[in-house]
Formats: structure tokens, C-alpha cells, sequence
């Protein structure tokens, strides 16, 4: 089981792995997003009290999901890489990091463009707004650190004590809607009961979050290939690829 893992996570293997996989992972990401945009705009009703405004969930919600599900495989990444020191778990921290916090930002983005027409304000400190604006925080600072410090080892160990402290933000923002009386609505799809959301409006919902998945699949694997290069930019196989590269 070792020896398959430590096949798997070897640099070398990695890079030519997610350059096979990226082309899958981008077609598939297209087209669950025309399918998840047409059928949002679409085939999807207006609501009965927000009319077409809502249609923005289709990529506030997916975009809030993505927020705390790459911060968790950042925090994931970093703790494999602090105990057992595996270097894809570094890199795949540190690629993740930006897209995760574009994700989040545009989150925020959008719920600002909701919530002024529902609100009445671009932005309220709402318990679930908060919370997820200083997970914004905390992905600047893991990509502040990551920038910063020179010895790339120092800097995923720093990173990675980050990500984990602030993994108490994560069940915060899951939960602020439940425990503290705020503005933002509460939970209609991950409810333990069934969804009270209309199943027009929950299948361009899943499509678009579905899409978002492998947008994030896609350019991980594009931003790890890079960093794998930069890291191991003086091994043997790193210097055969670029050799055979400046031949053709």
C-alpha cells in the first residue's frame, strides 16, 4: 500500500498523470457548465418572490461550496505533508490556494449583487458574510506565506499550520445560519430533511456546482504541473523533459 502510494505521489509520475487527465477534466467541466447555465437561465422558473434576480445563486452558491471544500483539501494537503512529508501534498496546497481564494472572493461578489436588491445593502456583517470574508483572510495569508518565504519546505510548513487553525472557520460559516439570527437565508439543499428548494431550480444548481468541480480539478492539476516543474527543476527527469522539449 506504501509502495502504491509512494509510486502515485512521485513528482515524475504526477506530471505525466495530470497531463493526461487535464483535457477529461476540461471537457467535462464544459460541459456541465453549458448544461448548468442553460437550464439556470433558462429552463428554471422565477422565483415567486425574488423573480429572476436568484438566478445569481447558480453561481454564488456553487462559488461559496468550492470556498470551504478547497480550503479543507488545502488543510488536508497540508497536514499529509507536515506528518508524512510527501511533497505532491505541498504542492497541491500551495496550487490551490489561489483558486480557492478566487472562488471565495467571487462569493462574495455575488452575494454582494443579491443582497442589495433582497437587503437593501452591498454588504451587511452578517454572521455568514463575516465568517466567510475572513476565510478570504486566511487564504491571502497561506498565499502570503507561500510568496514570502524563500525555502519552498519552510513555506508549506507555514502554510500549512495556518490552513489548519483556520479550519475552525470552516463549520462557522457551515453553521452561522443556525446558530446566530442573520440575514442570509438558511440551508435549503444540505438540509438533513429533503431540500426546500424546487427540483427545477436544484438540477442547474448541482450542474453548476458539478462544473465547478472540475474547473478546480482542471486548473489544479495545470498550477501543480508548473509548481512540480519549479521544485524539481533540477532533477534528472525535469532536465530530460525540458532537453527533449528544446529537440523538437
Amino acid at each position: 500500500m506504501w509502495a502504491f502510494i509512494q509510486k502515485h505521489s512521485s513528482p515524475k509520475y504526477f506530471y505525466r498523470l495530470a497531463g493526461r487527465l487535464i483535457p477529461w477534466f476540461g471537457w467535462i467541466f464544459l460541459a456541465f457548465l453549458i448544461a448548468g447555465l442553460y437550464y439556470g437561465l433558462f429552463v428554471a422558473p422565477p422565483d415567486y418572490q425574488q423573480k429572476d434576480s436568484y438566478r445569481i445563486m447558480f453561481i454564488h452558491v456553487p462559488a461559496a461550496w468550492m470556498s470551504m471544500f478547497i480550503y479543507m483539501v488545502i488543510a488536508v494537503a497540508g497536514a499529509i505533508g507536515l506528518v508524512w512529508r510527501i511533497k505532491l501534498a505541498d504542492v497541491i496546497a500551495a496550487s490551490s490556494a489561489p483558486i480557492g481564494a478566487s472562488f471565495t472572493f467571487l462569493a462574495l461578489a455575488t452575494g454582494s449583487l443579491w443582497g442589495k436588491p433582497m437587503w437593501g445593502a452591498w454588504w451587511v456583517w452578517d454572521a455568514r458574510l463575516t465568517s466567510e470574508l475572513i476565510l478570504l483572510f486566511l487564504y491571502l495569508g497561506i498565499i502570503a506565506l507561500n510568496s514570502a518565504i524563500e525555502d519552498k519546505r519552510t513555506a508549506s510548513r507555514a502554510s500549512a499550520v495556518l490552513a489548519l487553525v483556520g479550519v475552525v472557520n470552516i463549520p462557522i460559516i457551515h453553521y452561522s445560519v443556525e446558530w446566530w439570527n442573520t440575514l442570509h437565508q438558511g440551508p435549503t439543499v444540505t438540509k438533513l430533511s429533503a431540500p426546500s428548494i424546487d427540483i427545477s431550480m436544484l438540477i442547474p444548481l448541482l450542474l453548476m456546482a458539478i462544473a465547478f468541480q472540475f474547473y478546480y480539478a482542471t486548473v489544479v492539476l495545470m498550477r501543480a504541473r508548473c509548481e512540480v516543474l519549479d521544485r524539481e527543476r533540477n532533477s534528472s527527469w525535469v532536465q530530460d523533459l525540458v532537453s527533449d522539449f528544446r529537440t523538437k
